[in-house]
């Protein structure tokens, strides 16, 4: 029973470990609408990516990007699903402010 206790005390506090959660705002150029949403801190990319469909329920405006196909956790390019488009925002956070562009990745 000791093992079973100590067992889930563990994995709770691995998954806390591997999962920051923030809020942030995020705002369109042309839009004072602004948003507070939960994001996930270091999830392992090497930049910033919102989901499409993300970007259409809030309907910010995608612009097209030279496409970047990206690598698997194994290394090998996912052709399936390259990069596009991207979106421009203003992020917020904690009174820190940056106008940032964000990669929007396909569902």
């Amino acid at each position: 029973m000791q093992a079973e206790i100590s067992s889930k005390r563990s994995e709770k506090k691995e998954k806390l470990l591997r999962e920051v959660m923030v809020k942030i705002g995020l705002k369109q150029e042309d839009n004072e609408d602004k948003i507070t949403v939960e994001v996930l801190l270091d999830s392992g990319m090497t930049g910033l990516v919102i989901s499409s469909e993300f970007v259409r329920k809030n309907k910010f405006k995608k612009k097209l990007k030279r496409v970047i196909y990206v690598r698997n956790i194994n290394g090998i390019f996912n052709h399936k699903e390259p990069i596009e488009h991207m979106t421009e925002v203003k992020l917020f956070y904690r009174g820190y402010k940056k106008r940032t562009e964000i990669d929007v990745i396909e569902e």
